[in-house]
């Protein structure tokens, strides 16, 4: 297989890789109200729509890997869920959301159609063959820790269960104290795997735990990432956006305004084009 060309996986109405066209993987760090969440998928679909960019909606009913144990978590998984099968609903989104533990896979399979392994937890053998098991796609985090050459492992455990559905995420690499630096030369290495890759712009900018107890992050880089990235050869990019980053209550130095977003899509739509896809 040519290392320009993945598999393509099925996520709801969305297919990524393939040669498909430049998915969208966007949406809060974590749901902060009903209302909240629901305005944010409102403003990505009308991007979708008139960019016909491939969109699945992500948002995190529970951030359990937060520096600081008074750090906002989330609605939960019950009251969560129950948002995302609201925004699933409305907008008839494909929803991707993180699992923290083996006991939370089949809720949330009841709602999502891809499930996240976390980057903290890409390692966690049980999560990710209880992911591979729920028979819904898999995005797996590439951890901060983890070199490109090593996601195959983790892949391996997913797919072990028969479940091919699978998407690789780069996320940043840990490069010294609260840092983070995204290494270009990861996208081919890990696409070389088969599976579409995914570039997560927004948090391969983060400071992690640089603000004394929550992560920082450099907002204004998030662009430039996501430019080379889709440069590099991705098939999907992405973002987690709120409607007032400074106000956001997770990752707000690194959120991005999804008012700024049809911008930015653009740019990144033509830069695909450009590198023929």
């Amino acid at each position: 297989m040519k290392i320009d060309q993945t598999r393509a996986v099925s996520v709801g109405g969305v297919t990524v890789g393939s040669g498909n066209r430049l998915a969208l993987i966007a949406g809060p760090c974590v749901i902060e109200s009903s209302e909240a969440c629901l305005e944010t998928a409102r403003q990505l679909c009308d991007l979708a729509e008139k960019m016909e960019a491939p969109l699945i909606f992500k948002a995190s009913y529970d951030k359990a890997n937060r520096t600081s144990g008074e750090s906002f978590r989330g609605p939960g998984i019950d009251g969560g869920l129950d948002i995302l099968r609201k925004v699933k609903k409305e907008f008839n989104l494909p929803i991707l959301t993180d699992v923290h533990s083996v006991e939370e896979v089949a809720r949330a399979s009841e709602v999502a159609d891809m499930l996240q392994l976390p980057a903290f937890l890409c390692r966690q053998t049980d999560l990710a063959v209880a992911l591979g098991k729920s028979g819904k796609a898999v995005n797996i985090k590439k951890g901060q820790f983890l070199s490109p050459w090593d996601v195959g492992h983790v892949v391996d455990k997913v797919a072990g269960t028969g479940n091919g559905s699978i998407m690789i995420t780069e996320r940043g690499t840990s490069f010294g104290y609260h840092n983070l630096v995204a290494d270009m030369r990861s996208l081919p290495v890990m696409r070389k795997l088969g599976y579409p890759v995914v570039f997560d712009a927004t948090h391969s900018v983060q400071l992690p735990g640089g603000e004394d107890g929550r992560s920082g992050g450099d907002r204004w880089l998030v662009e430039y990432l996501a430019r080379a990235a889709v440069a590099t050869g991705v098939d999907a990019v992405f973002l987690e956006v709120h409607t007032s980053p400074e106000h956001a209550r997770c990752d707000k130095d690194n959120a991005f305004p999804v008012d700024a977003l049809p911008e930015l899509w653009k740019i990144l739509q033509a830069i695909d084009c450009t590198i023929g896809r």
